[in-house]
């Protein structure tokens, strides 16, 4: 489904983000990616999404090139657009309709035309699924931090979107829901590709890590367990970190992974 051979992408010659990056994703798969700051990951994403696109190496997705050119074809811009998903990490970069609910059902009027009973309905039905029906009347920048993500994954769902990219998904929510969001996206029919620096959410995401190194390569791409043990790469990923522990008058090191979500 999603298809990456040996991607580059630069914003400038001297300034990289992805060097030579080649992976597949299937129908279905749940993977999550993970990678220290800078590392490229939410690069990468918003590559996946036609957004940006590669500097050196080729994109495809579902079988077909994504390029700018191909995204200014209107009928495929239509379906690319419908079919694969983006959440930002900052929810107010997605946010400016005067109400919940027109936020909601923006994409639908977009990109699914047509009865606006349809599009109640579904915006009503993603609301009540992610718990925010109370407040589709309230303009959306009035809302909690994790309200405002909620907000813009119903907008991204009432899509029924068949690839789900989120960028630190769980950074704007507190513990139940964060909970709640993994239990959703484990009952959700979609390709999931998700990042996070909470490495003790990460098998809970997916089964499958791919791993950015800081400069920029993939580092990894197999079983999230297999690499959460592997303390030589976790080290080579700058994803644990080590510092003095005072007991008395001694003082020991050792190695800490990095869960600062």
């Amino acid at each position: 489904m999603i298809r990456l051979e040996g991607v580059s992408h630069a914003v400038d010659p001297g300034t990289p983000a992805l060097r030579e990056v080649s992976f597949e994703i299937t129908a279905g798969e749940q993977v999550v990616l993970l990678g220290a700051n800078g590392s490229g990951k939410s690069t990468l994403l918003k590559l996946i999404d036609g957004l940006v696109f590669p500097t050196a190496g080729a994109y495809r997705y579902a079988g077909t090139l994504v390029t700018a050119a191909q995204l200014k074809d209107a009928g495929y811009h239509r379906r690319f657009r419908r079919e694969v998903a983006l959440l930002f990490q900052t929810p107010d970069t997605m946010l400016f309709n005067p109400t919940v609910f027109d936020e909601i059902a923006f994409g639908l009027r977009q990109l699914l035309p047509g009865d606006e009973k349809d599009v109640g309905a579904r915006v009503h039905h993603w609301a009540e699924t992610v718990g925010v029906t109370r407040h589709l009347h309230r303009p959306p920048f009035t809302l909690s931090g994790g309200e405002k993500q909620k907000v813009c994954l119903a907008a991204l769902l009432a899509l029924e979107p068949k690839v789900l990219l989120l960028d630190e998904p769980t950074a704007s929510l507190d513990p139940r829901s964060t909970g709640w969001l993994i239990d959703l996206l484990q009952d959700l029919d979609v390709t999931t590709l998700v990042t996070t620096h909470n490495l003790s959410l990460a098998p809970e995401l997916g089964e499958r890590a791919l791993v950015l190194g800081e400069d920029h390569h993939l580092l990894h791409d197999g079983p999230v367990d297999a690499f959460l043990k592997n303390r030589d790469l976790l080290i080579e990923a700058n994803l644990v970190h080590s510092h003095r522990h005072r007991h008395g008058k001694t003082a020991h090191r050792h190695f800490h992974l990095h869960d600062w979500d």
